[in-house]
């Protein structure tokens, strides 16, 4: 198993890594690249950095689970498969986004109702259908106390739901710094990697799929470190998003992302109070810029102005910190 584990790691790492040197070139031959927000004036050197990294993600991630995932397939195995197929829809709504973007030429796609509505659609149908296929029961695990909620079958599909996208449209807030969503998923997919290893053959197929995540990331990072020479895109963030709230379903563990999430939640926190502040008070702001990232970079309440790369660091750190944290909340559960 560790070995099939380790190898579902290394293939994404490699074909990303490999992948992204005949990709990218392309991209610009192409012309696919980003525009930037007007508002943000200290990222205007980046308009026409590639996007649609996602798409190297998403095929490196494929190629592991076509490989090391296909014994499992042969014994009827495929949650791996209908996690990967989950997340690729957020995945697709993400590239309609992006090719609207390069379309117009602005940084301007679907409307937010049409992605809200599209998300909600697939959070629902992917709840369902794992339901009736026996990978997720209606009950709700409570971390660190080790106890178990059983609520309503229509109050559970509405948790659901809101988890699922609250969470995709988290992930795609914190894809605004070179590598930052790259680097603060990191840790979560270990995490999951990790739960993997810990319960042995009983999610072996979810170790492949969070194994192959991570390689995949890590060789995404090479290219997405700053400076950047490519974007994840919404294709790639929503992906990403999906991945990480499917896993946390199927584990029968959805509150960890309370902790394990703790970045994602951050970031969409300050955009929330962002915004409710400046309606409120019409005019005025509690951070300099939302999300929380723009705050730092702006020299937000302590002066110091953070460059991209501390940012990095810091949220990724504080990720890896709350992964191991939310690694021994769990761990009752899998005993």
């Amino acid at each position: 198993m560790t070995i099939k584990l380790i190898t579902a790691f290394i293939l994404p790492l490699l074909f990303v890594t490999l992948f992204a040197k005949i990709y990218i070139p392309w991209l610009k031959r192409q012309k696919a690249g980003q525009e930037i927000k007007s508002e943000v004036k200290q990222h205007s050197s980046k308009a026409g950095t590639p996007t649609l990294g996602g798409v190297m993600i998403i095929l490196g991630v494929l190629l592991a689970l076509l490989t090391v995932g296909f014994e499992g397939m042969l014994k009827g195995q495929f949650i791996h498969i209908f996690i990967f197929l989950f997340a690729l829809v957020f995945g697709a709504i993400g590239f309609l986004d992006d090719w609207e973007k390069l379309k117009k030429k602005q940084n301007l796609g679907l409307s937010a109702r049409v992605k809200f509505l599209l998300q909600l659609f697939a959070a629902l149908v992917f709840v369902y259908f794992m339901q009736r296929l026996g990978y997720l029961k209606y009950d709700i695990y409570v971390p660190f106390f080790n106890v178990t909620l059983y609520p309503p079958k229509w109050l559970y599909f509405v948790f659901a739901a809101f988890v699922i996208v609250g969470t995709v449209n988290a992930v795609n807030i914190t894809d605004g710094l070179d590598g930052l969503c790259t680097g603060t998923s990191i840790p979560v997919f270990i995490f999951y990697t990790a739960l993997a290893f810990l319960t042995g053959e009983k999610f072996f197929e979810l170790g492949v799929f969070s194994s192959a995540m991570l390689g995949a990331l890590i060789g995404f990072l090479f290219y997405n470190f700053n400076p950047a020479k490519i974007f994840l895109g919404d294709t790639g963030s929503l992906f990403i998003g999906g991945a990480v709230a499917a896993l946390a379903f199927v584990y029968d563990i959805p509150l960890v992302l309370l902790t394990l999430g703790i970045i994602y939640i951050i970031e969409t926190l300050s955009d929330i109070i962002q915004i409710s502040y400046y309606k409120a008070t019409h005019g005025k702001r509690v951070f300099k810029m939302a999300p929380f990232h723009h705050h730092l970079e702006l020299g937000g309440w302590s002066g110091k102005k953070w460059t991209e790369k501390e940012i990095f660091a810091l949220f990724t750190l504080i990720s890896l910190v709350f992964a191991i944290i939310s690694f021994i909340g769990v761990l009752p559960r899998f005993k």
